[in-house]
Order: C-alpha cells, then structure tokens, then sequence
C-alpha cells in the first residue's frame, strides 16, 4: 500500500517533509501545500520555489498541489514544474476554507462543473505530465457527488485522491466511505483514499472494507504521531528520543527559515503533537503563552522531561 503525506498548509511544507524523512524514513509520496500558478510567462514567486526547489525536495518523491481555477496558468506552472523534472501535477478541489471557496477555487470549484470540466478537457490534453486530482464530494450534500464523479470519469486523470467529506463539513463529523467505496468501483483511473487515518485500526477497517485500497494519503494522523507510516507497516512506535530528536531538527530548521516566527510555527503544530502524550491540555498550556525562542526552548524541555508518552499517539478532535 502507497502511504502519502498530505498537503497542509504551513505545517508539511518543504521544512517538514525533510525533517521528517530525515528522522521517521520518507514516506512513498509527498505533496504540497497548495501554491498559486504564475501568470503565464512569469516564473514562481519565492514562497512556491521553495516547495518546488528540486534540490531541496532531493531524495523525495513529490507532487505539486496547484489550486487555481486558470486553465491557461495552469498548464503553464505545469510546463515549469515538468522542466525543474517533476512527473505529476495535483490540482486542489478539496480545500473547505471559506475564503478560497467564495473565489471558486479548491472545493468551491465543485459548485461550476460544466466550467470544472472545461478545465480538465483542457489541462489533461495540454499539461506535459500527468494531472491527478484531491476533491471532496460536494459542497452541502454527497448527493452532489454521483455528477461530480462522473464528470471526473470523463478525463484521463492520473489519480483522484478522494477526501469524503463535503465543504460544509471542513474536518468535523465521520467520512462518507462508501463514497470512497463508489469511486473505487466507477474510476478508470487510480484512485486513493484520505480522511481520518489516525492508527492501525483504521486502515484494517478501511481495508477489511475496501480491499482494493492501494494509496492511503496521512495528515493529521502523522502530524500527532510521526511514526505512523512506520507504525502502518508493521513497526514501532516512536520513542521518547526520536520525539526529542525530530522535535529539535524541526524546530532549528525553521528558526533558519524564518527566525524567532519559528516558535509560532511550532506552537501551530504542537496542536496535532500534543496528542504524543498522555496529557494533551498539559502540553497545550506549556506552550500556550511562549513568545520568545529562549521561552519556547524552555517549554519543550519541560514537556519532553515530564510528559509521559500515550500508549498510541493518536489524533483526537
């Protein structure tokens, strides 16, 4: 089974990914955050190189996540993207925030499909390598998804990563897995599967259910617990060493970024990493009121010398 990292915005960009793999072994497939195409004629500003330098995404194999509902743009970052050697391109139909929405784009391009179709007519036969798709299934109801699936069974996609989920829904309430379930059966293209993978138990459900699942894409799951990937395929769990050692190479690698900006960074993620112990809310309010890297510093001591480790870091809420 294809294991993947999904694309979360300011948490698995380039820093982590490669902090990441350094210390838990890379994961099959990485994609990013999404990044905005250029105007066609125009190259990458600094934050998407970033994500797309090939030599900081050397040994890992990653795909592009575009959100745009430019055709022309599109292909365009995709032109660029195959020259610096990239083999695939993924557009974002899955983002829920309300602001990306009300611009048509990310899920809010499911509310156009005659124009969503026009777009993959036109990107599938112009990009110079394979386009694969993130979607949701609607917006207010998975009604909404038997039009879209069968809109996407129309193009030649190279993978639909299927989230089943609806806009209005964001990250709350249980996937709709028996949608994921119709994709598998109507798809005349790969398709994978993402949406509260979050321990070993999930993905033998998701399997028991769907044995023909062959790509799980992990998020939050692998933000609260590192080790996941490994854990999936039928290793240990992370100990309190990796914790302190990942944590630290994490850590350091944004201040080189970004500065004393590096402990919001992290406080951001502390959200999903709190959940690698017993006491979530402890750890919460360690770091809660940090400002300063020397503060921050201090915190992590005290939550790595007292927290004891959970029995299965899972991500919960």
């Amino acid at each position: 089974m294809l294991l993947s990292l999904a694309p979360m915005e300011g948490l698995t960009g380039h820093v982590f990914r490669r902090v990441h793999a350094a210390c838990f072994g890379a994961l099959d497939r990485c994609y990013t955050p999404f990044l905005a195409p250029p105007h066609v004629g125009s190259n990458f500003g600094k934050r998407a190189l970033c994500e797309v330098d090939p030599e900081g995404n050397r040994g890992l194999n990653v795909v592009p996540q575009l959100l745009t509902k430019n055709a022309d743009e599109f292909v365009w970052a995709a032109k660029l993207l195959a020259e610096m050697g990239y083999r695939e391109v993924n557009l974002n139909l899955g983002c829920p925030s309300g602001t990306v929405v009300a611009k048509g784009r990310g899920s809010g391009f499911l509310r156009n499909l005659d124009e969503l179709d026009a777009f993959l007519e036109k990107v599938c036969a112009a990009s110079p390598i394979p386009v694969s798709v993130k979607t949701r299934i609607g917006l207010q109801s998975d009604e909404e998804y038997d039009e879209i699936l069968a809109m996407y069974c129309r193009h030649p996609l190279a993978e639909l990563i299927v989230h089943p989920r609806v806009q209005k829904d964001f990250y709350r309430g249980v996937p709709r897995q028996d949608q994921y379930g119709k994709t598998l059966r109507a798809a005349p293209f790969p398709v994978a599967y993402n949406g509260d993978v979050f321990g070993c138990n999930d993905v033998g459900a998701l399997s028991a259910a769907y044995p023909e699942t062959r790509h799980v894409m992990l998020g939050r799951g692998v933000l609260a617990n590192p080790a996941l990937a490994r854990l999936l395929r039928g290793g240990s769990a992370a100990t309190r060493d990796e914790l302190v050692r990942f944590h630290d190479r994490l850590f350091e690698a944004y201040l080189a970024e970004m500065g004393g900006n590096a402990v919001f960074r992290m406080k951001e993620y502390w959200f999903y990493l709190k959940f690698a112990f017993t006491d979530p809310l402890w750890v919460q309010r360690a770091v809660r009121k940090v400002r300063t890297v020397e503060d921050y510093r201090a915190a992590a001591r005290k939550i790595f010398s007292g927290g004891e480790l959970a029995k299965e870091a899972r991500f919960s809420g």
